[in-house]
């Protein structure tokens, strides 16, 4: 099998703006992929953002590892039903489906990154759903998902929003869906993808105010 490595090594930092790659094919030709990190063939550990031309579907398949699917936009659809801008998917290791979009979607999809024994299946409307406050002020938070030292979740930045220095154990990985995110190592636009390593250490911040889906805890191995 053809093992494609694209940002692999997990002990290294990892800042990537998606919106500068070039889409790539996929086993669908209705499919395309910009790859943000990958190690394997088509059954990969993965994250990309993967666009569906109106009308484009997969063929039933099973995720070995779970995914996880934020839609940025469009709708995608599966046999269990529709999820529209804003929604967040987690199909747990051993799950199945065939997905399909009627009027076209992008998504960011993280592949293969989920614990065996993590069989809960989540849903989220990040649009409806009630959001907490945060750690500081102009900082609030939507948990999305949690197993083991993973957790995922949205947070939004109100700008001008400081957050203190901290440590991440198990690393931070962050896709920013809107605005300008920053910490002392630069800025980060819309559609920049960044993974810390595990005990890394920033003070995030945001002037403009952004909004980012985090995922921590999960690049122990």
């Amino acid at each position: 099998m053809n093992t494609q490595m694209l940002n692999a090594d997990l002990s290294l930092r990892c800042v990537v703006n998606s919106n500068t790659l070039p889409w790539q094919t996929s086993p669908s030709p209705f499919v395309h992929r910009r790859l943000l990190e990958r190690n394997g063939g088509e059954v990969a550990r993965a994250t990309s953002i993967v666009r569906y031309e109106p009308g484009a579907k997969f063929d039933w398949h099973e995720h070995d590892l779970g995914e996880e699917i934020l839609v940025l936009d469009g709708t995608l659809s599966d046999a269990l039903g529709d999820y529209g801008p804003g929604t967040y998917l987690k199909n747990p290791s051993g799950s199945g489906h065939a997905p399909f979009s009627e009027n076209g979607c992008t998504l960011f999809v993280k592949l293969r990154h989920l614990a065996h024994d993590d069989h809960e299946r989540v849903v989220v409307s990040t649009r409806e759903a009630p959001w907490f406050q945060g750690l500081v002020a102009g900082l609030t938070v939507l948990p999305l998902s949690e197993f083991g030292t993973s957790h995922t979740a949205m947070v939004r930045w109100a700008p001008e929003t400081y957050f203190n220095p901290h440590r991440h154990y198990g690393g931070e990985e962050i896709y920013v869906v809107e605005g300008v995110f920053s910490d002392e190592h630069g800025s980060y636009p819309q559609g920049s993808w960044l993974r810390s390593p595990h005990l890394s250490q920033h003070q995030p911040f945001s002037v403009e105010g952004c909004l980012i889906l985090v995922k921590t805890g999960h690049l122990l191995d």
